[in-house]
C-alpha cells in the first residue's frame, strides 16, 4: 500500500550520491522533509540550498554512535518528528575471499549492518511513543544468492534480510513497519568494479525515484518495479543462471 503525506519527515542514509541521493531528490520535489546524512554533503548541500526549508544535512557516519545520535536528535528538535527512516548507506570491497582481510568485513559489517542497528536503535524510541512510523532497510539480491568477490557485502545483506523479517514480526502489533526495499543492479560507483554488461544495469536517477514513490508502501518487500521483482524471483528460482551471469562479469573485469 502506498500513500502520499508530504508534510511527512523522512531520515536518509547514504544520501550524497547514488540511488540515496537521487531517492532524496524526488522526495524533495514531492513536499516531503528530508534529512540527509552521508560522510560527505556536497550533493546534498546544492539540494539543501535550493530548498532549505525541506532538506537538512548531516555529515554522519553510521559506524559512530555518537554521530547518529546527534543527527537524530536534531531533527527531532528541529521538525519535531521522525515518520521514516531510510536505511541505505553502505560500502563494498570487492574482492576474492582470500584477498579480503578479516579487518575489511568487520568493516562492512560495521557500515551495512551495524550502521542500519544504530539507526534504527536512535530513531524508532521516537516512533514507538507516537505509535506509528515506516523502517526502510535497503538489502540487495547478493543477500538471497551471493557473489563472488563480494563475500563481506552479500553477509551483511544476508544478515539486513534477516534481520528485517524478526523485528518486522516484533512490531506486527503495531503500526510501525520494517520492510526490505530491494534495488536492481545499479550503475553506482560502489558497483563499477563489478563488469555487468550496460542492459543489465539500472540508473541511480531511475532506482531512487522510483523507490522514492513508494516511500510510504509498508509492503514486506519493495522494488522500484516490476522487472526488478521478476529479476528477484528467477535468481531465486534458478540460481544457476545467476550463477554464469555473476561468473562471466566478474571473468570480463578480471
Amino acid at each position: 500500500m502506498t500513500t502520499t503525506s508530504p508534510s511527512q519527515v523522512v531520515v536518509l542514509t547514504g544520501a550524497n550520491q547514488g540511488i540515496g541521493y537521487h531517492m532524496l531528490r524526488a522526495l524533495v520535489d514531492d513536499g516531503y522533509r528530508v534529512a540527509g546524512l552521508d560522510l560527505d554533503d556536497d550533493n546534498v548541500r546544492t539540494v539543501r540550498d535550493d530548498s532549505p526549508d525541506k532538506v537538512r544535512l548531516y555529515e554522519c557516519d553510521v559506524t559512530d554512535a555518537g554521530d547518529v545520535d546527534a543527527a537524530v536528535s536534531d531533527v527531532i528538535e528541529q521538525w519535531g518528528r521522525i515518520d521514516i527512516l531510510v536505511n541505505n548507506a553502505a560500502i563494498a570491497d570487492f574482492a576474492p575471499f582470500s584477498e579480503q582481510t578479516m579487518a575489511d568485513t568487520r568493516q562492512e559489517f560495521e557500515t551495512n549492518f551495524f550502521g542500519y542497528l544504530r539507526m534504527i536503535r536512535a530513531v524508532l524510541p521516537h516512533m514507538q511513543p507516537r505509535g506509528n512510523g515506516i523502517i526502510h532497510n535497503v538489502g540487495s539480491g547478493t543477500g538471497n544468492v551471493g557473489h563472488p568477490g563480494l563475500s563481506g557485502y552479500a553477509a551483511t545483506k544476508g544478515a539486513i534480510k534477516a534481520m528485517t523479517r524478526s523485528l518486522a514480526l516484533e512490531l506486527r502489533h503495531t503500526d510501525i513497519s520494517c520492510t526490505l526495499m530491494v534495488p536492481p543492479t545499479t550503475d553506482t560507483r560502489m558497483s563499477a568494479n563489478l563488469g555487468y554488461p550496460e542492459w543489465m544495469r539500472a540508473t541511480p536517477e531511475d532506482v531512487g525515484r522510483k523507490l522514492a514513490k513508494k516511500i510510504e508502501s509498508t509492503d514486506p518487500v519493495i522494488t522500484p518495479d516490476r522487472q526488478t521483482s521478476i529479476g528477484l524471483y528467477l535468481i531465486q528460482r534458478f540460481p544457476s543462471l545467476w550463477a554464469k551471469l555473476t561468473e562471466r562479469a566478474v571473468d570480463r573485469e578480471e
